[in-house]
């Protein structure tokens, strides 16, 4: 078993005039050979972008990227005609595959916060695809959001092509608990408020945690609530 807390102030980060970004594996230029991804997760960037800008055209391949917006809007735009304005409340996913080319844009007046995810897919050279799906987590409980485990197939907002990995989003009251899921691997990421996690303690805002072998433990949101971010993919 294995609990690996990795705070907010140790990521690496990309600062410009229009962009925030703190990144969970390596990314860009910046590179640890001991830290290039966790389970099947290649990236984990929590990203904010100044209105008016945001990422020109540009191209993936061969990756699922899931996108979770925590405030303001992001404008998706790419080369299979897709195009789509994500908001809290709304999860998106595009499969790479064989190549796409797309654009990411902040046309509000507001900057704009969210959480983009990057997973190895089971299969190469997909066609291209794009999703997304209105998510209500008014339960307080994990909701799949983007999956391609078999227990999420009928339950999960938007599918990826990755049959051993699914992302879960819990929206906790004050005092609130959830339970992780018990699985090989295991990626929490506090998004938004305090959390406590059973056998490891307090957590802040963009604190995330790495578990491996760990059989569920129970997450309890701080006074002011939290949004928690989970990752649970097998080996």
């Amino acid at each position: 078993m294995s609990v690996q807390i990795r705070r907010a102030g140790d990521r690496f980060r990309t600062s410009s005039e229009w962009l925030e970004s703190r990144h969970s594996f390596s990314f860009g230029p910046h590179y640890d050979p001991a830290n290039v991804g966790f389970g099947f997760l290649v990236a984990h960037n929590d990203e904010t972008v100044a209105p008016g800008t945001g990422f020109g055209t540009h191209p993936h391949q061969d990756l699922e990227i899931v996108t979770w917006v925590l405030r303001g809007a992001l404008a998706h735009r790419d080369s299979e005609g897709n195009s789509g304005i994500v908001h809290p409340g709304l999860a998106q996913r595009m499969s790479a595959g064989s190549g796409i080319r797309h654009s990411e844009w902040n046309d509000g007046g507001q900057p704009v916060h969210y959480v983009q995810m990057w997973v190895r897919p089971d299969e190469l050279d997909l066609p291209p695809s794009y999703q997304q799906s209105e998510v209500d987590l008014a339960s307080g409980e994990l909701v799949p959001i983007a999956s391609g485990l078999p227990k999420h197939a009928r339950s999960t907002a938007i599918r990826i092509n990755q049959r051993s990995a699914g992302m879960s989003v819990a929206r906790l009251g004050p005092g609130r608990t959830v339970d992780l899921p018990a699985a090989p691997y295991v990626h929490l990421f506090v998004a938004q408020g305090t959390v406590d996690l059973e056998g490891a303690g307090d957590l802040g805002t963009a604190d995330a945690v790495r578990l491996t072998g760990v059989d569920g433990p129970r997450v309890t949101a701080g006074p002011d609530g939290a949004e928690v971010l989970v990752w649970e993919m097998s080996d």
